[in-house]
């Protein structure tokens, strides 16, 4: 092949990419705000929310949460291109995890461990771990539907990834409401919720993105 016939065909083969990336993009933004008025039908931020910002452990669930979503949407778009390498994307993933590893080793070392228990149930555990499947959903539906026009050749695991940053988006969403601050409690609850909407998403994947 000649030099310019290949720079033609890597310059075609980008395009559907770019294309894909822009209706993903898209998606995102119509489930964030989807996301967002179920959010706003169902609850409201916290009294004071402004006033708590500068609190650590209110910052570390938005640190957690956000990083998570953003590391997830980046692993869909890679899995989405059949032959894409996603080993730095799943890396990404990391990041959420090692920083909510060092909020829970803080809280650990400046809470007595009397008061470990209380930490971990909180107050409104089982609100957490069903309200923010269900504003997350819309989120899902939209990312999976973006995906539907990729290619993915896993369409179990982008379902999952596609899960994994829907689930980070309502957990964000469902921060801005939660009084439950600890780490302890973003790493037992939150988990759970977000958990269950990987399965989801992979499980509606496994079937919705198959070839």
């Amino acid at each position: 092949m000649k030099t310019d016939d290949l720079i033609r065909a890597l310059a075609a083969d980008a395009r559907p990419v770019r294309s894909f990336a822009s209706t993903l993009a898209l998606a995102l933004v119509f489930g964030v705000v989807a996301a967002a008025c179920v959010f706003a039908w169902r609850l409201s931020p916290r009294p004071g929310l402004l006033a708590l910002l500068g609190e650590w452990r209110l910052l570390l669930k938005f640190a957690v949460t956000l990083s998570l979503a953003a590391s997830a949407v980046v692993l869909a778009l890679r899995l989405s291109q059949p032959g894409a390498t996603v080993g730095r994307a799943a890396r990404a993933l990391l990041l959420p995890v090692l920083l909510l590893a060092a909020g829970v080793a803080a809280e650990l070392a400046t809470t007595p461990a009397a008061a470990w228990g209380a930490e971990l149930v909180g107050r409104y555990a089982i609100y957490c771990a069903t309200l923010i499947p269900m504003i997350a959903a819309p989120a899902l539906g939209a990312l999976l539907l973006a995906l539907r026009r990729g290619a993915p050749t896993r369409p179990t695991l982008a379902g999952a990834a596609a899960g994994l940053a829907a689930g980070g988006i309502g957990a964000a969403l469902y921060a801005l409401h939660c009084v439950d601050d600890s780490p302890l409690f973003l790493l037992a609850w939150y988990s759970i919720a977000v958990a269950v909407v990987t399965a989801a998403g992979a499980l509606v994947g496994s079937r919705l993105l198959r070839w």
